[in-house]
């Protein structure tokens, strides 16, 4: 081929699970990987600097063309543990929310939660580097990824997102899945998915190439019960739910 796929991923603990087996593959020499955080990446996507990209859902209406070209997803069945609503004062009394300006789908999710499930009207403020100190009194913030693994035991009320949407709809919810702007051939994303499949079937592998000062949280838990990686049919309703919320 005349040049590499150009694929986006998270940089965050959850995707190092799709990754590991994909950075040990093959595939590698058919691939550039590009990691950031997921408002990036989304950005990167839509803007049409790489090909396909783990991504924030929410971006989904925004692409001109949107292929879902894999059977894996950063998801959750239960408490997802890393996108939450965190506050000193329970949520009757929160009055405004900064937004993670690391996120796109889980922004939205919350604006959604605290409208529909909450029954809540907050002010809400766009999120800026250092914003996690300023939540405080009436102010809460949404936190995602690491940082929310670390920020759980700094904060009084912790109000988990996907947690949230279930018992609201009655289905999962899809933060993130593969996407392509462009169709990609079949052969690709079937070496693909057996490549993220890998670290999904080698848990121990993924957590002993993680520093100790990255687990913050008990990470074979996350990996095994808070983050659900099959992009499946269940999963596919709740995504088509929350786009059609936005």
């Amino acid at each position: 081929m005349e040049r590499k796929w150009r694929i986006g991923a998270v940089s965050y603990l959850n995707t190092r699970p799709l990754l590991l087996g994909l950075e040990q593959s093959a595939l590698m020499e058919e691939i550039e990987l590009i990691k950031a955080y997921p408002a990036k990446i989304a950005q990167d996507l839509i803007d049409g600097t790489i090909d396909m990209g783990l991504v924030p859902v929410a971006i989904t209406p925004l692409l001109k063309e949107a292929h879902f070209v894999s059977n894996y997803c950063i998801g959750a069945i239960g408490e997802v543990a890393s996108v939450c609503i965190f506050s000193q004062v329970p949520m009757d009394q929160i009055e405004k929310v900064y937004l993670d300006y690391q996120s796109r789908t889980s922004v939205q999710l919350a604006r959604i939660l605290l409208s529909q499930y909450w029954k809540k009207e907050v002010v809400f403020i766009k999120a800026e580097e250092g914003y996690i100190q300023q939540i405080n009194g009436n102010t809460a913030g949404v936190i995602i990824g690491d940082r929310a693994l670390a920020a759980r035991t700094h904060f009084k009320y912790v109000y988990d997102l996907a947690s949230a949407w279930i018992a609201h709809t009655g289905f999962p919810f899809v933060f993130a899945t593969w996407i392509a702007n462009k169709p990609i051939p079949a052969s690709f994303m079937e070496a693909f998915d057996k490549a993220n499949a890998y670290g999904l079937e080698h848990i121990a592998e993924v957590i002993a190439g993680i520093s100790s000062e990255e687990q913050v949280y008990d990470l074979y838990t996350y990996y095994t019960q808070n983050i659900s990686y099959d992009f499946n049919a269940e999963k596919r309703k709740g995504l088509d739910l929350f786009l059609s919320f936005l």
